[in-house]
């Protein structure tokens, strides 16, 4: 099936359903193929459902002292040095 452009914004869900169910949906632009509406393979499917935490595991580093309070900094936030306290309104 080739439809324009125009067409498959107006049908994109009908469309998505096509390919999914194996129909060749192909998007033209004035009439000239452009673009393949294709599903993911099962093993793409798979990979993009399971839970992207842990995926950065052994390439990511955090110093064991990264949460450890930074003496100085606090200084200089409760003295007004980095957060000047509010002008009072006139």
């Amino acid at each position: 099936m080739i439809v324009n452009i125009h067409a498959a914004k107006t049908n994109l869900s009908k469309l998505i359903a096509r390919a999914e169910a194996g129909e060749e949906v192909i998007i033209a632009r004035a009439g000239s193929p452009r673009v393949r509406l294709a599903p993911i393979d099962g093993e793409a499917k798979a990979r993009k459902k399971g839970s992207w935490l842990g995926s950065m595991k052994g390439q990511i580093w955090i110093s064991p002292d990264a949460f450890e309070p930074d003496e100085e900094l606090i200084r200089q936030m409760e003295e007004g040095e980095i957060f000047p306290p509010d002008e009072p309104e006139a």
